[in-house]
């Protein structure tokens, strides 16, 4: 008995976790704080036999209040939405935010904007509560475009966005006509959009699933085709679909209350033939995105959708579960530009900017297992370093008057060509330096097992950013042959 306990508790521990830049990874919402700064949110809270302070899940104004509260005490957002719409909680919607920030950064694929370092975003479905385009423009400055078809959440979503002049500019929000009135507007992308049904099939898969009278194809109004105008670009577009196929279904779990309304939460064959009808544009859309994202409720759509996106050619697909108290959902993003190759050649020796992606490890293996690693190596070598377990950074600075690298400075030549390279011995690689080097390396959990590791240079000159170029492939030797399972 005592061993099975022990075996659950290992599977609880082995859950992922939130997001490690999510504002309450390390501090939850403190609802006895809350309830003494925010009066109107003080009648929802009252004290567990524990003595600690709860709120009733299942009453929509008190996850309302919560809502409202949290954004403005931790994001400076005022916000607020009427009876029965979706009412998101703010920690779960600001894990999507920060993966979809992961992504961005990962390098993984190009960049097809010429816009800096200015993100653009594109939110399907933003609703009445305008979560998304709130969180990314206050958190991380980007720009959106948040669409939307009734026209409450319109109404709602304009007045969430003009009560916050500081970030207002930055929100766009754009009305989905209905497929007649779209056909042929000039401006968008309408010479594509032939049909509101989806065409990727998903016969096979879905007959089992089919009931009396439902049909597992999309009719609903345009998604991107049809509200995406010509010559516009994005970064990435981002989705909360419509879960379920009817309200009953949708009705079904007894402990929360979210609110909702059926334009939100239903649509024919539910969050597949949603998605489904995603993939179907993006197909068209192509590089109009950098990045096509979702949201998913349900894991086991992950297998069939993953499968429909390399079947219509998708170069990059990635998968992830977000995860806050009890709650967990899964990301799905895609790609169709040409991926990065993982391997430093010729013309990248100069970058500032690299990342690797560590892949097979054991799962109670995770970032902060490569980030100790990280730290030893580099602190063996000479350098001083800086771990921070909340940010999943180690920031390195190494100088050429340290004594180790000075002592070394003469080997350098051996680390293109050496193989005996140890997890402990960064001293031959930082051995490169003629001038002073400071960098960070983060680590980003991608998948259970899969890992990306980003190295940002704080110089610029190419004398520096060829040494760290070096400096970095063996750092992902010695991390890949430490913690990659081999095939």
């Amino acid at each position: 008995m005592a061993g099975n306990k022990n075996k659950k508790r290992r599977r609880t521990a082995e859950r992922p976790t939130t997001h490690p830049r999510n504002k309450y990874s390390d501090n939850p919402p403190d609802f006895a704080e809350l309830a003494s700064l925010y009066p109107s949110f003080k009648p929802f809270v009252f004290f567990g036999r524990d003595n600690r302070p709860r709120i009733d899940w299942t009453d929509f104004n008190a996850t309302r209040e919560l809502t409202r509260a949290l954004l403005l005490h931790d994001h400076r957002l005022n916000w607020w939405i009427p009876d029965g719409q979706l009412c998101p909680t703010v920690p779960n919607r600001s894990n999507y935010i920060h993966w979809i920030e992961d992504l961005l950064s990962s390098d993984i694929v190009a960049k097809s904007r010429g816009n800096g370092d200015k993100v653009r975003g594109f939110d399907i479905g933003t609703g009445a509560n305008c979560i998304y385009p709130l969180l990314g423009a206050s958190l991380l400055g980007w720009s959106f475009v948040g669409t939307d078809m009734t026209d409450v959440a319109l109404e709602w979503a304009a007045k969430n966005v003009r009560d916050n002049p500081h970030i207002s500019e930055l929100i766009e929000i754009r009305k989905v006509e209905s497929v007649e009135n779209t056909l042929p507007a000039e401006g968008s992308n309408n010479e594509a959009l032939v049909s509101s049904k989806s065409e990727i099939d998903l016969t096979g898969d879905m007959a089992g699933e089919r009931k009396a009278g439902l049909t597992t194809g999309y009719y609903g109004r345009p998604i991107l085709l049809g509200v995406v105008r010509d010559g516009e670009e994005f970064d990435f577009c981002m989705c909360n679909p419509p879960f379920f196929e009817t309200m009953e279904e949708a009705g079904l779990n007894p402990k929360t209350s979210c609110g909702g309304t059926p334009a939100e939460m239903i649509c024919p064959g539910g969050e597949k033939a949603f998605i489904t009808r995603i993939i179907e544009d993006s197909v068209i859309l192509k590089h109009t995105f950098r990045w096509y994202t979702s949201m998913l409720g349900r894991k086991s759509n992950l297998k069939l959708l993953t499968s429909k996106l390399w079947e219509v050619g998708a170069t990059v697909v990635k998968t992830t579960e977000f995860v806050q108290g009890q709650t967990c959902r899964w990301g799905l993003a895609w790609s169709f530009l040409p991926p990065v190759k993982k391997m430093l050649s010729s013309h990248v020796t100069e970058k500032s900017n690299l990342s690797f992606m560590l892949e097979g490890l054991e799962r109670k293996l995770g970032a902060i297992h490569v980030l100790q690693s990280v730290e030893a190596y580099f602190c063996d070598g000479g350098a001083l370093c800086k771990l921070n377990t909340s940010s999943f950074t180690v920031d390195v600075t190494a100088n050429k008057s340290d004594a180790d690298l000075k002592s070394e400075s003469q080997n350098c030549d051996r680390v293109a060509s050496c193989d005996d390279v140890q997890e402990a011995s960064g001293s031959s690689c930082l051995n490169l330096l003629s001038n002073n080097l400071s960098f960070r390396v983060s680590v980003f959990q991608q998948t259970p097992g899969t890992l990306l590791v980003k190295g940002s240079l704080q110089q610029r000159h190419g004398q520096v950013s060829g040494a760290f170029s070096t400096i970095f492939q063996r750092l992902e030797e010695v991390l890949k042959q430490k913690f990659c399972r081999e095939k």
